[in-house]
């Protein structure tokens, strides 16, 4: 805490202290004395006033050719004191000591005004060029108490190291506005000086309008003083933004790696070699993930997969970390277990088998970019149960992971640029035909690379990634490994096979006494699913509470995994329900199994409901058996008494002896309907049976020329019979 000192009463051996909150305290000059946290204050060095200090200046803030002027200089001082230009008789040079400055005959004080007389007579164009034109007797006794590095920089001028004075042109004002406008041009685009430096007139005529024009820097200043103040800003915008939210958000420090597994990245890329699916398959492009320890430099794992990752191969990856990798067909001894502490045997033992000269350890954390296998939840989730710490790197931030982005660049110069298949870095560099040149199978370049890591890249000798503790040492990541081994002890910890499937995505579902588990679409069944004991809820409680977890792996579909509840160590194997003995199914994976269910959907294959069913059964009823039919609706029993009223007028007429009875009213509507609908159907035809364009009707004009437009036609007579006649 910081107090202030109030006032001091020396009669009464006491002082007041003041906190900024308010407190008050009376403490003894005694109490101050013994305090165990009181300290001597240290000499501090007055300063010219220019508000920041400068510190002592060396020999390498000289150029070559002002090292060696202030060398001749040193030289003559040299000469003047002991007689020899190198300031030793062991390191005398040919003709020394000259008689002049002969030590055995002459004096201190003569050979400086020997000296001094020499520099006098030395050509003035000389004399000036060396800095030795005003060289008197007094320079030199001056010059005499330095020795070494100090005589080398008193002999230097001054002028040459001089303290930078600043820029009187940058007042209060206008360091406001140099501030303001830093401030501005974090969120806009990038701009140019010219633009910056309109933007600090504009605020300075804004903000202080008294302030003299003339008195605002110019464009050279402002861009000198930016580049002192805040460096060349050779960023990109999105860059200096991120940075600057990282460091207001604390937490843009530095992460210092000083063990191995500390930090583990992870990057995926496509792999510049075409390879072929089988020996006779068509050209592929495989996506290569790679896991590189950031201490060592070792590449503990990797994976190789068709077209891209997703979030299970990058979990399994973590798992082959964490393993030690058998030794395969074809490699010999010297690709065994080499490191010091733990012999191969004993590993060989806790494995079964014998281990290869690659390191293996648990991570403690992982960076990775945002790719959207690397946020998956199911990634995340794997991660957790490996005890893993995720640290995603900066978005668009590839120097958060610049080792593993080195990396590969040195797999495609050191291996890939070999091999047949090769497609360069870009597409103008592709060859001719890289998919014809393709030789390489899946499982032969996975094989490849994991004999060339272990031989090739474990071995090689590492240049500006040396350990700060070793600087000037030469190391490989084997060594490097071998040593923090030595340093602070190994553990052995082998994780047993239930790791694959704690990575593994998790699936809450209650189980049907039938037909099993329902895992994303698919029904999934096995005899012990049977058992009384699954056909109650789970005992679980909390968020999923009464579900059984299920475990599935989204390359393969055809079964899940299901856990004991009693025996921990136990893992069920849940199939497919219909599927068929094992080895008729080809493997499926999630990407299938969707489209799957996709194209069912879309065909409405799938089974529905009778809810779903409703509208099918709907039409088929009415084209069957419509409303109108039914004998209890209206218009049924109306077209029944139309029947029998029109047999009835039949019958009347034929007793009548044969002539016409009057229809009745509805008959003759009806009938009207009926001949509308004809003439309508016929006219329909009658359209759809003349070819080629439709005729335009008549023009007004030609109307006119067959009848009178003002002719008005007779008056009916009482008949109401139309006697008028037609007039052409």
């Amino acid at each position: 805490m910081e107090w202030t000192v109030e006032s001091v009463e020396p009669q009464l051996g006491r002082f007041v202290l003041s906190h900024a909150d308010g407190q008050v305290e009376s403490r003894s000059i005694r109490w101050l004395i013994n305090h165990p946290d009181a300290q001597m204050a240290k000499e501090v060095k007055a300063h010219d006033g220019s508000g920041h200090g400068t510190q002592p200046r060396a020999v390498a803030d000289l150029t070559p050719e002002q090292r060696s002027r202030a060398r001749i200089r040193a030289e003559h001082v040299l000469e003047a004191m002991t007689g020899f230009r190198s300031g030793h008789p062991s390191r005398a040079q040919p003709g020394e000591p000259r008689p002049a400055y002969d030590p055995d005959r002459t004096t201190l004080t003569e050979r400086r005004l020997v000296k001094v007389a020499e520099l006098k007579a030395m050509p003035p164009q000389e004399a000036e060029m060396l800095g030795l034109r005003f060289m008197s007797l007094r320079t030199l006794e001056r010059l005499s108490s330095a020795t070494g590095e100090s005589l080398l920089l008193a002999c230097a001028d001054g002028r040459w190291t001089r303290r930078s004075g600043g820029h009187r042109s940058i007042t209060e004002e206008v360091r406001e506005a140099i501030f303001a406008v830093k401030k501005e041009c974090k969120d806009r685009a990038r701009i140019g000086t010219a633009a910056k430096h309109r933007l600090l007139h504009q605020y300075m005529k804004e903000k202080f309008p008294q302030f003299p024009t003339e008195k605002i820097p110019s464009r050279t200043t402002l861009w000198r003083v930016w580049h002192e103040w805040f460096g060349p800003g050779g960023g990109r915008q999105r860059y200096e933004r991120s940075a600057d939210e990282a460091e207001e958000a604390g937490v843009a420090r530095r992460v210092v790696v000083h063990r191995p597994g500390q930090v583990l990245a992870l990057d995926s890329t496509p792999m510049p070699v075409k390879l072929r699916e089988t020996v006779f398959g068509d050209a592929v492009t495989a996506t290569l993930t790679l896991a590189l320890d950031l201490y060592s430099h070792s590449l503990p794992a990797f994976r190789l997969t068709l077209q891209s990752d997703t979030s299970v191969d990058i979990a399994m990856l973590l798992r082959d970390v964490m393993l030690p990798l058998p030794m395969r067909e074809g490699w010999g001894e010297e690709m065994q277990w080499p490191y010091p502490g733990i012999p191969a045997d004993v590993i060989a033992e806790f494995t079964g088998c014998g281990v290869a000269a690659l390191p293996f350890f648990a991570p403690e954390t992982v960076t990775t970019d945002h790719g959207s296998p690397y946020k998956n939840h199911d990634l995340v989730d794997a991660e957790s149960a490996l005890g893993c710490n995720i640290l995603p790197a900066r978005a668009l931030r590839a120097s958060d992971k610049f080792a593993v982005e080195r990396a590969f660049s040195s797999i495609k110069t050191l291996l890939f640029e070999h091999l047949l298949g090769f497609t360069g870095t870009d597409v103008a560099d592709r060859g001719a035909d890289p998919e014809g040149d393709a030789v390489f199978t899946l499982a032969r370049m996975e094989h490849l690379i994991a004999s060339w890591i272990v031989q090739v890249w474990q071995n090689r000798k590492l240049g500006e990634y040396a350990p700060a503790w070793g600087p000037g040492e030469d190391h490989s990541p084997n060594s490097l490994f071998a040593a923090a081994m030595l340093q602070g002890g190994f553990s052995l910890q082998i994780p047993g096979p239930e790791l694959y499937y704690k990575v593994l995505r998790k699936h809450h579902v209650k189980i049907h006494p039938r037909r099993g588990v329902k895992i994303l679409g698919l029904w999934y069944h096995a005899e012990v699913l049977d058992e009384p004991r699954y056909r109650l809820p789970s005992d679980r409680g909390g968020k999923h509470a009464g579900k059984w977890v299920v475990r599935s792996d989204r390359r393969d579909r055809r079964q899940v995994f299901f856990q004991d509840p009693v025996v921990h160590d136990t893992w069920h194997v849940l199939r497919w329900n219909g599927l068929p003995p094992e080895g008729e199914i080809p493997a499926f994976s999630d990407t299938t199994a969707a489209n799957l269910l996709a194209y069912v959907k879309e065909h409405k294959l799938g089974p529905r409901s009778d809810k779903e069913l409703l509208p099918v059964l709907l039409e088929i009823l009415n084209s069957a058996t419509p409303v109108s039919q039914w004998p209890t609706q209206p218009q049924k029993r109306e077209r029944a008494a139309r029947s029998r009223e029109s047999s009835r007028a039949q019958a009347a007429a034929a007793d009548w002896g044969g002539h016409r009875a009057a229809e009745p009213a509805a008959w003759s509507e009806q009938s009207r309907t009926v001949a509308k609908a004809v003439d309508a159907t016929r006219r329909q035809r009658r359209e759809a049976a003349q070819l080629g364009e439709p005729v335009a009707p008549p023009l007004l004009v030609d109307s006119l020329r067959h009848r009178r437009l003002f002719l008005l036609p007779d008056r009916p007579d009482e008949d109401g019979d139309d006697t008028s006649e037609e007039h052409g």
